[in-house]
Formats: C-alpha cells, structure tokens, sequence
C-alpha cells in the first residue's frame, strides 16, 4: 500500500521525457541537461527513475552515480559509474583508470589535476559511444569538488550525444555550497537546459495520493488536512506515515502517533491539537495574517516575522515551487509586484534565498494555493 510517486509530478515527468527526444532527434550531438532540485524527500530520485522508464525510445546506454555515503574521495561519481562495468578495454593508462575507479591498487603517483580531469572527460565518451545516452547525476549536492567539474566540463562538452539529469539539494545544504551554487548556475544556463524544483505537495495532492492508497474507502476531508499539515507535504514523510499505518484504518493516519524516525518541523512547531467528533485531533487553524513566531529550524536570529496577507500567499506559492511567473499568475499580480514581495519576503524570515524562505513556510504549514487557470 504505497502513495503512486508522480502525483503532482506529472508536468515535471513530460519535460523530462521531451529532452530526451530532443536528444534522439537532434541532428547535433551537443549534450542536454536536466537540473532538479528540491528539499530532501520530494522525490526528485523518484522523478528521475520514472522519467527513464518511460523515456522513448529507450536509452541504449544508462551512466548512473551518486556520492557515496562513506570516506568521499575525488571523482566519487565516476567511480560509482565505473564500479558496474567493464572498464578492462578502455583505451585509458591502466593507473589513471585504476586512480579514477578508486580501485584499492591504485598507484599514490597522481595525474595533474587538469590531466586528470580530462581523462575523466574521455572515459565517459569512451563509455558513451556513438550514443545517445543518459548520465544521470544524484546528490550533486554531496559530490566532491572534482566530480562536480567533471559534471559541468560534461555539460559544455561538444560533440556528446547525452542527456545529463542532475539531482540536488538546494546549495544551503551541501557540502560546498559555494561550489555547487557554481556548479547548479553553469548546468541551468547550458543551452537548451531543463530547470525544475520541487516543493512539497499540496493538500489537493496529499488527498489524489490518500485516494488512491484507499480505493474503497476515501478518507475524510478532516483526515485529508491533518494528514497534510503532520507531513507538511514531503512525498517522502507520507510514504513513510501510510507505510506505519498500513492496514489500519485511515483515520489511524491522523490519530496515532508518527512514527519515530520522522521529527517533522512541521510537528514540532505545530500548536496545540484540539479533539474532533471523530476522535482525530486536528492541530488549530493557522492565521491568515499577522505575525508568525519562529520556531525550530527557522533562519537564526529571527525571533519574528510581521507577514502582511498577500505576502503570506505569496510565501505559500513559493513553498509550492513556483517560479515569479506561476506566482503572478496565480495571484492575479504583476511580476514586479511578486519580486518586491519576495524581496521583502527574504527580508523578514531572514531567509538568504526562495529556497529557504519556501522551507521557512513549510515548516509553519502555511496554505498553498491553488493556481489559477
């Protein structure tokens, strides 16, 4: 009884299978990219695989890796890649392979870097082929310094008939944040580049989601909300709420305990829970405007922040991943107008960027709204 992960996902699924076969039908071997960002557990891993599932025609060739979790070491995504293939016929010098793959019998005498980085370059041509091919990139934001240059050289490299899909966290959590802001800045402004955030899922999502774990017997509206607030609409938190409860009864969803693992901001600062009728506690109405107090998680040194309304809704779109563009449309504003309400948004949560102010929201359970046609 699992949540179907592209709820709310199905316009981000449809840009990423069009750059694909923008890879396949272009008559220029030139690599595309796709960047995806978004808070830990929205499911942009999800995004990903469902996006090669059911890319057309299918990718002959897959290039997979991720940071890994334990003693990072330089150009730790190559070697994830290497790691599951045959690297014995690559026209490479054996010790530089051997180097790159971080295999345990590799020489101490090390390339130049420069050298190095362009051997990297030319194992995943080699790798590639005549191509196309997808190179998909997890956790740009844990990678390590030289797997972040080979990334960005692979993007501007001519003459490479892949689609680069990237997934990170925002900057603010890597490990060098500088560096992968740079990195993120140079793959997004590639020619032809595919940029996607992801945000929480909205109340409408949470319940498509609801409806579909419980076929025969669709959860209250109440149950719907309280589901929605407990999980601050992280894909990941609902999976993990439904995967607890699993064959109980949903209203189980609302009035039981979260499960251990999961200390949710949104749980943690959420006010005092109030019974209902139906014996589910529901937590206390959010207000609408005034003054929002800080809590766990918030940016440091802001004790308070004085929202007027239509900020409010404003932050509200930002945590639903809106651009300036989908906000001003959805509220009925000038983009102008939406760029002086974010400014001062920053301002007052103490936020360095949309991405934390959007976080700031989230944590406080602030209503998403619905965009306009």
């Amino acid at each position: 009884m699992m949540p179907v992960s592209m709820v709310g996902r199905h316009g981000e699924l449809a840009e990423l299978r069009r750059a694909w076969r923008r890879v396949t039908h272009s008559r220029r071997s030139v690599p595309r990219t796709a960047v995806i960002t978004g808070a830990a557990g929205v499911g942009k891993s999800l995004l990903v695989a469902a996006g090669l599932d059911g890319f057309s025609p299918r990718p002959p060739i897959v290039l997979s890796g991720a940071a890994r979790v334990h003693e990072p070491a330089p150009y730790d995504w190559l070697a994830a890649v290497l790691s599951c293939r045959d690297t014995h016929e690559l026209p490479l010098p054996a010790d530089a392979l051997a180097w790159l793959a971080q295999q345990p019998n590799a020489p101490r005498e090390r390339y130049a870097p420069g050298a190095l980085l362009r051997l990297a370059v030319r194992a995943v041509r080699l790798l590639v082929g005549t191509g196309p091919a997808v190179v998909v990139v997890e956790d740009l934001h844990a990678l390590d310094p030289a797997s972040l240059n080979l990334v960005g050289e692979l993007a501007a490299a001519p003459d490479l008939p892949v689609l680069i899909v990237v997934a990170s966290r925002p900057p603010s959590a890597a490990v060098d944040p500088h560096l992968t802001a740079r990195t993120l800045a140079r793959l997004s402004g590639a020619p032809g580049a595919v940029r996607q955030h992801l945000g929480p899922l909205s109340r409408t999502e949470v319940a498509e989601v609801l409806a579909q774990v419980y076929e025969s017997r669709m959860p209250p509206p109440r149950v719907v909300d309280v589901v929605w607030q407990r999980t601050g609409g992280n894909p990941y938190w609902l999976t993990e709420l439904l995967a607890a409860h699993s064959g109980q009864p949903p209203e189980a969803l609302a009035r039981r305990p979260l499960p251990d693992h999961l200390h949710l901001p949104a749980a943690r600062t959420a006010p005092p829970a109030r019974a209902t009728d139906g014996d589910v506690t529901e937590p206390g109405p959010v207000p609408a405007v005034g003054r929002m107090a800080d809590g766990p998680g918030a940016g440091a040194g802001v004790a308070e922040a004085e929202l007027t309304g239509r900020e409010i809704e404003v932050l509200g779109c930002l945590a639903a991943g809106m651009s300036n563009k989908q906000v001003a449309r959805s509220l009925g504003i000038s983009v102008r107008t939406v760029t002086v309400h974010v400014s001062n948004l920053l301002r007052k949560t103490g936020s360095a960027s949309r991405t934390e102010a959007a976080l700031w929201a989230v944590q406080r359970r602030l209503p998403v709204p619905a965009p306009r046609p």
